[in-house]
């Protein structure tokens, strides 16, 4: 294993993490308010107004700057081609958080999608 690569996994994992909490967020800010029926330009305006002030959805941008910080890290350090397949991992999270978090069902193909995935993770992770 390369110098430097445990460092590299660990911020790459915790890039996937703020990603999986920025989606996360963002489901939940969504989630909370109902989309206007009919559709029209001031409702739509209206919608989108409510969808600013909502809390979570500034808590979803923090995590995502807190991602992209980790990231320009990651990519002055790795290679491109290694550090994007590694962080994969969020695919992983994601699938996860969805099932306990939000309580969304998780079909066994799906599962089986996320097993392939974190194997081809420790398989690039090892090259």
């Amino acid at each position: 294993m390369q110098k430097g690569i445990p460092l590299i996994l660990f911020l790459i994992s915790l890039t996937s993490i703020c990603d999986t909490v920025n989606q996360l967020f963002l489901k939940s800010a969504i989630n909370s308010l109902t989309m206007p029926s009919p559709i029209t330009i001031p409702k739509v305006v209206k919608f989108i107004f409510k969808l600013i002030c909502t809390p979570r959805l500034w808590l979803s941008f923090l995590f995502s700057t807190l991602s992209l910080c980790f990231w320009l890290f990651i990519l002055s350090r790795a290679d491109l081609s290694f550090a994007f397949a590694a962080d994969s991992m969020h695919y992983v999270f994601i699938a996860v958080a969805s099932y306990f978090i939000l309580k969304e069902k998780v079909g066994p193909k799906r599962w089986i999608g996320t097993i392939l995935i974190t194997i081809g993770i420790a398989l690039i992770s090892l090259s």
